[in-house]
């Protein structure tokens, strides 16, 4: 008797941003499966998977966020405890979907006596069970190291690219808020045709989330310009870079991003800044009290989708951003 294996792709997402899985789910033509997740009184999470995952190739979707029902540390615990769940019935391959990555930002020590949080969240998952990461712009590179196993590194570039080509005159800017991503807005300048300036910033000592503008590098004076960065939490940074950037004589100013955390005062300031457009993805759940006239969200679907269907076919997801989704 010969027995032949047939591949299962079995697709799972924790409550955090069940809208994008969803729509994942649609691209690659399948349906999510439902993961029977509950709260106990006490606050406790239970996962119980409503089907068989044995053998199968499993992937579980959770975006590290807030939601309006649970805090970042709840979605972060959510997924462990799925993942957990996958690895004990005996999933062949588990794949952690992280569209945001919680923690990011702590991935180095600035100091003495800090934790490097951004370690500990990879570590977890791969104690929880997790076999592969994937994820979409991590706020370092770096990161990708910190977990013991493949990372797809992915980037909501082509999204925001083909938003921006149609919309952005000829001779505008790209615009870096700090040193740290003049590589990432330099590909963006080099599929739409752009110059590159850059913000030189400097974070204030005496406030925590508060950022002081320097100056700009690069000619901006009666031009639109574009900053790109991986994510805006609070708006103190790109705030600062529109009010630098408009001393300086833009003569508009746009944003695009992937991640939009929007935390505390940050829609307050974008609806009052120079800003004329603010263009996200959805890899954060936002809620109609988080959106506004200037805001603009795209999907990040197809391309979660894409690098899924890759993974589970063992083909490259590099292919699929040739090549250019590494930073």
């Amino acid at each position: 008797m010969e027995l032949v294996t047939k591949k299962r792709l079995h697709l799972f997402t924790g409550r955090a941003n069940p809208a994008l899985a969803q729509e994942i789910a649609q691209h690659l033509g399948i349906e999510l499966g439902d993961p029977g997740l509950i709260d106990f009184a006490n606050g406790e999470i239970k996962c119980r998977f409503q089907e068989s995952v044995r053998g199968g190739d499993v992937f579980i979707i959770q975006t590290h966020a807030a939601t309006e029902d649970m805090s970042v540390n709840d979605a972060i615990m959510e997924h462990l405890i799925m993942v957990d769940a996958a690895r004990r019935a005996s999933a062949k391959r588990i794949t952690a979907v992280a569209p945001f990555y919680g923690y990011a930002r702590q991935d180095r020590k600035a100091q003495g006596r800090e934790p490097i949080t951004a370690r500990l969240i990879s570590d977890l998952l791969r104690r929880a069970g997790a076999d592969r990461l994937v994820s979409i712009d991590l706020h370092s590179g770096q990161i990708q190291g910190f977990f013991e196993g493949p990372v797809d590194h992915l980037t909501a570039a082509p999204v925001l690219i083909e938003y921006l080509a149609s919309r952005i005159p000829e001779g505008s800017v790209i615009v870096s808020p700090d040193t740290g991503r003049v590589k990432v807005a330099e590909r963006y300048a080099k599929k739409l045709d752009c110059e590159v300036a850059t913000i030189y910033k400097r974070r204030s000592l005496q406030a925590t989330n508060e950022v002081e503008a320097l100056g700009v590098m690069g000619d901006v004076n009666g031009r639109t310009c574009v900053i790109i960065d991986d994510m805006v939490d609070t708006a103190g940074t790109i705030c600062a870079a529109v009010d630098t950037l408009t001393a300086h004589g833009a003569a508009e100013v746009l944003c695009a991003t992937t991640h939009a955390v929007f935390s505390g005062p940050a829609i307050e300031r974008l609806e009052n800044s120079a800003l004329s457009r603010v263009i996200v993805t959805d890899t954060v759940p936002l809620p109609d009290a988080k959106r506004f006239d200037k805001l603009e969200v795209l999907s990040a679907a197809g391309i979660l989708a894409d690098a899924l269907e890759s993974v589970f076919e063992d083909t490259s997801v590099s292919e699929i951003f040739d090549g250019e989704n590494h930073s």
